[in-house]
């Protein structure tokens, strides 16, 4: 008997919600605004409504009601400590589904391509997420520098800014960054730096993520400090992953996903070594690398037929799921 399945990504500008048979036939895909609680004034009561709004014209589109989907998994950005994951749930049991599981979107690159694993995330922001060959699963960081989230393309457009200005005032090594950082603030005496940068912050008119691109950039022209940038990114994503890793059951060996903007278009060869480096130092572990070429989405339904089927799905039913979700995102996105 056929079922129906939905997965959901839900980042913090868009959700993608996806619709799928249990034998990986695509229905559809609404593409909708956030979802994440941290987004909205009103919190979970906005995380309700905007979902709301969304499966009050999806569902029956397909003439479908909450109740007929037979499992479904949101893969949510903002789901970082067990209350969130909680208080999601309570949202999604308003809404009338019935089997369901609610995860941070971190979580989604591990079954987008294994049955249990980490997965590093290191995109605008950072964390890592990890199922292990038992179902436990456990995610480190995810709400800032506070506990380590010291990666990502924001924290690394920061770090191109300090580097200028510990160039410029605190005895720091030198580094072409000084001269992107002061073009890009148009200031050519270095006295009127810390005022160009203040007046950037407040008024949060800086490009983070130009100024990522630049690090990379700079790197690859082998600038030592930028150089130096990439191997602390690879070193704290190592950290955090590693931590996942120690504190789950795993054998010896582990697959470690890569996902994210960072990790999947920045490429810097001396950021991943020093990834790979380091986790397995701290890990003793043998770790597979997987960078994470499919999309996130996927993770979500896949996990879901998981549910459907008891079962994690076979390699050409996966390879099915991917190729309509990637068909579908391409199709939108143009």
């Amino acid at each position: 008997m056929q079922k129906i399945i939905l997965g959901v990504d839900g980042g913090n500008t868009k959700t993608d919600y996806f619709l799928f048979t249990n034998n990986g036939e695509f229905i559809d895909l609404f593409r909708g605004p956030t979802c994440s609680h941290e987004q909205f004034k009103n919190s979970y009561t906005g995380a309700y409504d905007a979902m709301k709004k969304v499966f009050d014209v999806f569902l029956p589109k397909n003439k479908l009601k909450a109740e007929d989907v037979e499992a479904s998994v949101f893969g949510l950005a903002g789901v970082d400590t067990p209350s969130q994951r909680a208080n999601m749930e309570e949202v999604v049991r308003r809404l009338g589904f019935k089997h369901y599981k609610v995860v941070n979107d971190s979580f989604l690159g591990v079954k987008a391509v294994t049955t249990s694993g980490v997965c590093s995330i290191n995109g605008t922001g950072t964390s890592s997420g990890g199922i292990d060959p038992e179902g436990n699963y456990l995610q480190v960081g995810g709400i800032g520098g506070i506990v380590g989230d010291e990666a990502g393309g924001a924290h690394i457009g920061r770090c191109a800014i300090r580097a200028a200005y510990d160039d410029a005032y605190r005895f720091g090594e030198p580094t072409t960054l000084t001269k992107i950082i002061m073009d890009y603030f148009l200031v050519t005496d270095k006295y009127y730096l810390m005022e160009a940068i203040s007046d950037g912050l407040v008024n949060r008119k800086i490009d983070f993520s130009y100024l990522n691109k630049q690090v990379f950039k700079e790197a690859n022209n082998g600038d030592e400090v930028s150089l130096e940038i990439l191997r602390q990114i690879g070193e704290n994503t190592a950290r955090s992953a590693g931590g996942v890793i120690n504190n789950l059951n795993f054998g010896d060996t582990v697959d470690v996903v890569l996902a994210g903007s960072v990790w999947v278009k920045g490429k810097s060869k001396v950021m991943i070594d020093e990834f790979k480096n380091k986790i397995t130092e701290f890990t003793k572990k043998e770790c597979n690398i997987i960078t994470l070429d499919v999309p996130p989405a996927t993770g979500a339904v896949i996990w879901a037929l998981e549910l459907a089927n008891n079962e994690y799905p076979a390699k050409d039913l996966r390879e099915k799921i991917i190729n309509n979700v990637q068909n579908e995102l391409d199709r939108i996105e143009g």
